[in-house]
């Protein structure tokens, strides 16, 4: 296959995450350096900064701090949440899109995201073909919501898992310190699919975490329950449930729209504005027991919490970056790196798989049913088998005067 000479951009999208800027180093480091590749571009917040011309000279940064990027949370090139309409209605922005990577020589384009993102890498690959200009475009995976469909996990998912279970062993201790009875719900992120929120049973499965679990995957029944949180009070005298922000009830009613009106707002991709819930459940809670309760939303500290990523998840983000990238180097396009796994007697592993991102984008993969338990308030071990080996290792940032050293790029705009 002849060659394909020109610079290669990249971009993040979405909410990110402790590893998103691990992916997009192992894409760099790999175009930079490609005896195919002219010049290698960073998109300023995401598809936004494409449309716009801003574009960042990956190239005048130093390659040593561009190295800190492996543990630096957060995504250092900037995101956004811009959702590409149908070329078959309005093809102004591909249009758009086109005119900028002709100006720059742009012939490889890598998207770093989720679901929508991925829906984004696809459209432009296929106005790009239709319209005659050669251009190889690759999906790089990442959501800590674990939902993207045809890969074992994704990059991210790990990490936020590993945080979520810990700082679930760190509460139980906590609410465990006076002789009171006390109540405590902990929401988690996850709006259709339950995989952050399940990760808190790993807790459980050291002793250590909490007596309910519910995931948006079964209908939630207020009234089973507040009897469930009933008789485990009377037996314990303590009670820790992690709900996720996306349970429903059996008419798709957002529990969390039972106490605030947030979920009935959307942004730019249609999604709910979900959040609230810890209070909403609490203040049930109290009403109908009388017990000290507590709420707690563990937010964003979910997805930026680079203090306590996974190596596992480190190691992978960083090489699905760099397989994309090699990937459409050697004449690939239009294709996500998803992953394999096997886990057995001989251990845990992984490896690359490339998928077609028609069939990744805007399908969701949520958890199977048969990982829940009968009562529909719990995990089951076939679940703890698939989460355990992710969350192996730690991948602390270097840290200076007691405090952590991530990256700090120049961002040298493109004139």
């Amino acid at each position: 296959m002849e060659k394909l000479i020109g610079a290669a951009v990249i971009g993040q999208s979405g909410g990110p995450t402790s590893v998103i800027n691990a992916s997009a180093l192992g894409a760099i480091e790999a175009a930079l350096d490609s005896d195919v590749v002219t010049r290698v571009y960073g998109m300023a917040n995401g598809i936004k900064g494409l449309l716009d011309d801003k574009l960042y000279i990956m190239d005048e940064e130093d390659r040593d701090e561009l190295k800190l990027l492996k543990n630096t949370p957060s995504s250092a090139l900037g995101s956004c949440r811009y959702k590409l309409k149908d070329p078959e209605t309005d093809d102004t922005d591909y249009r758009r899109i086109l005119e900028v990577f002709q100006k720059h020589n742009i012939r490889y384009f890598f998207y770093n995201g989720g679901n929508d993102s991925m829906d984004t890498c696809n459209k432009i690959s296929k106005f790009m073909l239709k319209n005659g200009y050669p251009v190889r475009c690759m999906g790089i995976p990442k959501t800590i919501d674990n939902d993207l469909y045809g890969t074992d996990h994704c990059p991210g998912y790990a990490s936020a898992a590993k945080y979520i279970a810990t700082s679930t062993m760190e509460v139980y201790h906590d609410a465990r310190v006076y002789d009171t009875g006390m109540i405590t719900v902990l929401e988690i992120m996850g709006r259709n699919a339950g995989w952050l929120v399940a990760s808190a049973s790993i807790a459980s499965y050291f002793g250590c975490g909490p007596d309910l679990v519910y995931l948006p995957e079964v209908d939630f029944d207020m009234e089973k329950f507040l009897a469930d949180v009933k008789r485990i009070y009377a037996e314990n005298g303590k009670v820790i449930v992690a709900v996720s922000e996306g349970i429903h009830d059996k008419d798709g009613k957002y529990i969390s729209e039972y106490g605030s009106d947030l979920a009935s707002s959307k942004d730019s991709f249609g999604h709910a504005q979900l959040g609230g819930l810890a209070a909403t459940l609490a203040n049930i809670v109290k009403k109908e027991t009388g017990a000290k309760v507590r709420g707690i939303e563990f937010s964003l500290l979910q997805r930026c919490a680079a203090h306590m990523a996974s190596a596992t998840d480190v190691e992978e983000s960083y090489a699905a970056g760099r397989a994309a990238a090699l990937a459409a180097f050697e004449g690939k396009t239009d294709l996500m790196a998803g992953c394999v796994c096997e886990r057995g007697e001989n251990g845990y592993k992984f490896e690359i798989k490339l998928l077609p991102l028609e069939i990744v984008a805007n399908t969701e993969k949520k958890i199977p049913l048969d990982w829940i338990n009968e009562e529909g308030n719990g995990l089951n071990e076939k679940y703890i088998e698939y989460a355990l080996p992710l969350i192996q290792g730690e991948a602390h940032p270097p840290f200076v005067n007691g405090v952590p050293r991530f990256a700090k790029l120049k961002k040298v705009l493109e004139k």
